[in-house]
């Protein structure tokens, strides 16, 4: 049996390909999203959690690509992403968790996280990691994640596996020669529902969760939190809803 191993991107797709063409478009839908829903104005600042090591595929580490005002943002991940320093002079890496910040409460105006809560681990870390987020954020966070119920799996290349009950499904991933993706601290995939689980856990934020869709199908949710000030009178972000 094949053992098949991801990329930095915790993915299995090639370079060039379709699958990877797809998330890159949606990868810019997203970034889109992220300017209108947060309102990021030219003098904020922004920490991104989760830069990756990964340089093979177009749309890695967006944010950093994308955003014009690269002195705004601070880059943070696991992976030693520090050659984004000089790919975009003014930006500054940290080598950090999501799970442990080594930032002061309200650091930064916005902190951004795309396609990282998947990977923390357990809902309990993933409320952990969403809330430290949310701590570190001065007006709001903006997070991204794969909705479990589009039909395909875009790590793993799979479709409809990862619909069965998660035990049986990392027991097929063992078995298929994928298993890093059975171990629940590399891939543990999220519903609407547990994102507002997940919501409903951290204080101080008011949140909407929304989606985009690809061929009609949500195939990406976003957990838009901003932060609630005494008098403040916040509205929700507007963007398609999932039901599930």
């Amino acid at each position: 049996m094949t053992v098949r191993l991801p990329n930095k991107q915790y993915n299995l797709a090639a370079p060039g390909s379709l699958a990877v063409k797809l998330s890159t478009y949606q990868r810019r839908r997203m970034y889109e999203r992220f300017i209108a829903a947060t309102a990021v104005k030219p003098d904020d600042t922004i920490l991104d959690v989760g830069a990756t090591a990964d340089r093979s595929y177009d749309s890695s580490n967006y944010l950093e690509q994308w955003y014009p005002r690269k002195a705004a943002i601070t880059a943070a991940g696991i992976d030693d992403a520090a050659f984004l320093e000089q790919l975009h002079p003014g930006l500054r890496f940290v080598r950090a968790s999501g799970l442990a910040l080594p930032f002061a409460d309200r650091s930064f105006d916005i902190v951004h996280s795309a396609a990282v809560l998947e990977h923390v681990g357990s809902l309990r870390n993933q409320t952990a990691f969403a809330r430290e987020c949310c701590r570190v954020a001065r007006k709001a966070a903006f997070f991204t994640t794969p909705n479990r119920w589009f039909p395909v799996e875009f790590h793993t290349l799979m479709p409809l596996a990862h619909w069965l009950p998660k035990p049986v499904f990392r027991a097929l991933m063992r078995a298929s020669g994928r298993s890093f993706f059975a171990e629940e601290s590399n891939l543990n995939l999220l519903s609407a529902a547990e994102l507002r689980a997940i919501a409903s856990e951290i204080e101080g934020f008011s949140f909407d969760v929304a989606a985009v869709a690809l061929a009609g199908w949500p195939s990406n949710l976003l957990l838009i939190s901003r932060r609630i000030e005494p008098g403040a009178n916040l509205q929700p972000e507007g963007g398609r809803r999932c039901p599930r």
